[in-house]
């Protein structure tokens, strides 16, 4: 039995790590390697990490994008999980599930339980963008399951005019 443990939440909080490293105008960035902008990420995300957790934070990120992309197994996930305990709690809405760890940050075990949540409750929604000069991902809430750029508006648009150039091209014979 599968049971998935994780919320809208952290299913917001997986999507913005794993788009913490974006490409902008073709330089890669990395919203968590300076201390300034990783602590203002931090913060929007209500997360308060120490240096060391901060890094099993990008580690984490490093290896669910790996994962995502199809590049590692989910096995790779496990070390990060090792001191993680869930605990159900009944209540009068039912069974809630505690979160804890003496060792990984919540934060760690939060995004990788939304993954498998992901996993189990929408196979292959979470994906990368299509656009191969991109880094980010998106989560496909389309009821075909068709989208396939982080942003209609940006990666879409930049791919469907590639494609429109190429055709133009060809069909000019130039």
């Amino acid at each position: 039995m599968e049971i998935v443990v994780a919320g809208p939440a952290d299913e917001a909080l997986l999507l913005d790590l794993l788009n913490s490293t974006p490409v902008i105008d073709g330089v890669p960035d990395d919203e968590l390697e300076d201390p300034a902008t990783a602590q203002a990420w931090l913060t929007a995300h209500d997360l308060a990490l120490t240096g060391g957790q901060l890094e099993e934070l990008r580690d984490v990120r490093a290896t669910l994008q790996a994962v995502v992309r199809g590049e590692l197994a989910p096995q790779a996930l496990q070390s990060f999980l090792n001191d993680v305990e869930l605990s159900p709690v009944m209540s009068d809405d039912g069974i809630a599930w505690t979160l804890s760890a003496r060792e990984t940050p919540q934060a760690v075990a939060r995004v990788i339980l939304a993954w498998d949540g992901l996993r189990i409750s929408s196979p292959g929604r979470l994906r990368p963008c299509a656009n191969s000069e991109c880094q980010l991902f998106l989560i496909d809430r389309s009821k075909p399951n068709t989208a396939r750029w982080c942003s209609m508006a940006i990666c879409g648009n930049r791919m469907k005019a590639r494609r429109h150039y190429q055709r133009s091209k060809t069909t000019t014979g130039e």
